[in-house]
């Protein structure tokens, strides 16, 4: 008990700055005599607190008394303060305000060294308002409908339930619980368009329960929930392009030829992605095997080459 009223006598006195005798036995509901034994043990364990006498006066800190002298570093306290602006950053709610508090109890100044904005290069209002919305719905676990563009250019009416955000492969998704599939499902954010909350509509209404909830996200909308056969892939690629491999590939997949060029070997989701991401290098790539993909990309290319040569 004499612990937890020695540490909070000691923020209430890094709070207030001065503080008189029967203020803190009125507040700790023990004698003045006790309050004065516990300044004495505070001041045998090496917390710089002294009393002073006549008006204004009673039990205070040294000026320069802050928390890491007795329990953080400077170090912790710079960790704990990084930790909380990154959380402002991403527009926490209350975060802002806790880091302020403590910024203050530490007598530092504040350093802005990050900033996080999730929609991507270009986007436009609508875009940047989106992250807002979808943030409100997962911590209210509010319902939203929605239009999805799907991978075969189709637009698709959806209502869901949103869970988390998640980024992968340089992309922002959506984990949700969607109703019009009664299943997890999870959509890319720049694919989907005219969100709207439903009023009135939370989780627990419809009946989402914390087993789907843990299980969503595991299957992303464009594949249908089903995992996509994998391929073998041996691919030639352009010093021009080595800005975009380290990107795309794994480390180890990489090696560097005498003439400059990349071999790179790797094992992608085959499917109508596969080749559009090959295809989005132009003409820095060349696709050595397997020779279906080959021919494939042979055949992408004489198309593309047709529009222009009429």
């Amino acid at each position: 008990m004499q612990i937890s009223r020695l540490l909070q006598m000691t923020y209430i006195l890094l709070e207030k700055g001065t503080v008189t005798a029967p203020e803190l036995a009125e507040r700790f509901e023990v004698s003045v005599r006790t309050v004065y034994r516990d300044v004495e043990a505070l001041s045998q364990a090496g917390i710089p607190v002294y009393t002073s006498q006549g008006k204004g006066g009673g039990i205070s800190l040294t000026d320069r008394f802050v928390l890491n002298k007795s329990l953080l570093t400077d170090k912790e306290q710079d960790e704990i303060l990084f930790a909380l602006q990154s959380l402002s950053a991403a527009r926490l709610p209350d975060s802002e305000e806790v880091f302020s508090k403590l910024s203050s109890l530490f007598r530092k100044n504040s350093t802005s060294w990050i900033e996080v904005d999730f929609s991507p290069w270009g986007s436009g209002q609508k875009q940047k308002e989106l992250y807002p919305l979808l943030k409100q719905a997962i911590l209210e676990r509010i319902v939203i409908s929605f239009t999805y563009l799907g991978a075969a250019g189709e637009h698709q009416s959806r209502r869901a339930v949103p869970l988390k955000l998640q980024f992968k492969d340089r992309a922002w998704y959506v984990v949700t619980y969607c109703f019009d599939k009664n299943a997890p499902r999870t959509f890319k954010i720049t694919r989907m368009s005219n969100v709207q909350i439903l009023d009135g509509e939370g989780a627990e209404l419809l009946g989402v329960g914390q087993e789907e909830r843990e299980s969503a996200g595991t299957s992303h909308e464009e594949d249908k929930g089903n995992e996509m056969p994998r391929i073998a892939l041996v691919l030639k690629i352009e010093p021009a392009a080595a800005y975009r491999i380290v990107d795309d590939f794994r480390e180890e997949d990489i090696v560097k030829q005498e003439d400059g060029s990349f071999r790179v070997t790797s094992n992608m989701p085959s499917g109508e992605w596969l080749i559009q991401n090959l295809l989005s290098y132009g003409e820095l790539l060349e696709v050595m095997e397997p020779a279906s993909v080959r021919l494939e990309m042979k055949a992408r290319t004489a198309k593309m080459a047709g529009k222009y040569l009429g």
